[in-house]
């Protein structure tokens, strides 16, 4: 007999094969996302920014797997209630079946830059929904009106669905296949050499030499990565270009040969985002490589009014840099290369901003391709919207990365470590503070400028029991680090990193 679920089975059945011919069209045609990527990042940027920071700081690093599992599970009970609403006429679940692809629809033409080729793949799906789908209820359909061949319909009903799923993975796999076969981004990007980029070894006594404080080069792969793409965007270097325009006398639009053809510029630079927790990781250094923002902008005629430069990413992302921060003597640059390589595809492949002094959300715009010089009156980027602040200094921070708090340690002495940072200021003094008694000066790496990081260590003695570590920071402009205590929302977390061991 025909039960609910075999109905059920057969709407998620088609479901999912409209899905793979859906993202096999997407791979073929090297659209850089399938209809379900494109809604899971609707989502995002619909998302108040109160939501994201909570989902950044519960979920870290899965905050996008979790979505897109989220999407795919709502996307799954449509294609179960579509199967269950054909019990009755085969034409009942048409509305679900438009009523997704619509959705996916508006979510694949919010993108930036989208076009006619970026829909095709939802109208793929959707042919594919109903076609597969007519067919497998037609089966169904059958059984139930002649009860004499119920057992033999059930073997062909089983058949053909194990059939279309088997064929829709086929589908999907051949696709990723295909597209991989025509996506070459990042055998170029391995294969790319750029003139004038180095892989000089740290400068000598930046790091204590202290086990587990954090390396004072953080590698290529364990930067952190915060952004708002699911699917990264892949370009090759030769399909890229920048178009800088706006309150300028004179437009440009440089391409990537162009760009790495100029004068580079290397500097040790540390990136921090401003959801980053006090004690928290979401920060990292590295040597970049790049050319400097204030030397493109020279001669342009900028605008005596201008005081913003709007970026946009070439996903659609944007934020509102300051001005000032892209023309005085920092490095702001348009990086190309990471720790002498050139950048990783998802930190910002083929040319990114980088920015010392400012938080992430205000300034390093991963894949670039425009820069509109405005002002904070006429521009505001994806975060700012969303409530955070307009312009992002970096604030002064310490954390203690050795030891962990709740580890257990030797009575007697012990060795306190961690990094401390104020970008585009720098650090003076950094203090330890045990059981709230004096405030003990750490020694400090050395370090090639203000822009990056310093390790800092010191030794202090413990009596058996517990304890409570603290420290402070001081940068070279005298400000003391605030034992205030303040959620990274809208500008950046403050207070002192402050941990719990035991001395046995």
């Amino acid at each position: 007999m025909t039960t609910r679920a075999h109905w059920r089975l057969a709407g998620v059945l088609a479901g999912l094969a409209g899905l793979a011919t859906s993202y096999a069209t997407a791979m073929i045609f090297t659209i850089r996302e399938s209809p379900v990527v494109a809604v899971a990042e609707l989502v995002i940027r619909l998302t108040p920014g109160s939501v994201a920071e909570r989902a950044i700081q519960v979920l870290g690093h899965l905050d996008k797997p979790v979505l897109v599992t989220g999407v795919l599970v709502v996307v799954l009970a449509a294609f179960a209630w579509a199967g269950s609403l054909a019990r009755r006429a085969w034409w009942r679940p048409l509305p679900v079946w438009v009523a997704l692809a619509a959705v996916g629809l508006v979510s694949v033409l919010a993108q930036r830059g989208a076009g006619l080729v970026d829909v095709l793949p939802v109208g793929v799906g959707l042919v594919t929904w109903i076609a597969v789908h007519a067919a497998l209820t037609d089966a169904l359909h059958r059984g139930v009106l002649r009860p004499d061949l119920e057992s033999r319909e059930r073997r062909v009903f089983l058949l053909v669905a194990g059939t279309i799923g088997i064929a829709s993975l086929g589908i999907a796999v051949a696709g990723r296949v295909v597209g991989a076969g025509r996506r070459q981004v990042e055998t170029s990007r391995q294969l790319l050499r750029i003139p004038g980029v180095t892989r000089r070894p740290a400068p000598p006594a930046t790091s204590l030499g202290l086990a587990g404080i954090s390396p004072w080069q953080t590698p290529n792969d364990d930067f952190y990565r915060i952004d708002t793409s699911i699917t990264v965007p892949t370009i090759e270097p030769d399909a890229w270009s920048l178009r800088i325009h706006g309150r300028v006398d004179r437009e440009v639009t440089l391409t990537y040969s162009q760009l790495v053809a100029r004068r580079l510029t290397e500097s040790w630079i540390t990136l921090n985002c401003v959801s980053n927790e006090v004690g928290g990781d979401l920060i990292g250094n590295a040597r970049w490589s790049g050319v400097r923002i204030a030397d493109l902008l020279e001669g342009l005629g900028v605008s005596a009014e201008a005081d913003c430069v709007l970026q946009t990413s070439h996903d659609g992302w944007t934020c509102a840099t300051p001005l000032a921060a892209l023309t005085d003597d920092r490095d702001a640059m348009l990086a190309v290369a990471m720790n002498g390589r050139p950048l990783p595809i998802e930190h910002g492949f083929p040319v990114r901003t980088v920015v010392p002094g400012l938080y992430g959300y205000v300034s390093a715009t991963k894949w670039v391709v425009d820069m509109e010089v405005s002002t904070f009156a006429d521009s505001v980027g994806y975060w700012t919207t969303r409530g955070w602040s307009a312009e992002g200094p970096v604030k002064i921070a310490s954390r203690i990365d050795v030891p962990r708090s709740g580890d257990d340690v030797a009575v007697g002495p012990v060795a306190i470590g961690g990094v401390a940072w104020h970008q585009h200021t720098g650090i003076s003094r950094v203090e330890v503070q045990v059981d709230g008694g004096a405030w003990e000066p750490a020694e400090l790496g050395r370090v090639p400028s203000d822009d990056t990081w310093v390790q800092w260590a010191l030794t202090v003695d413990l009596d058996e029991g517990d304890h409570e570590v603290r420290v402070r920071a001081t940068g070279k402009d005298g400000e003391t680090q605030t034992s205030v205590v303040v959620r990274p929302d809208p500008d950046g977390a403050t207070g002192w990193h402050t941990i719990e061991v035991t001395a046995r």
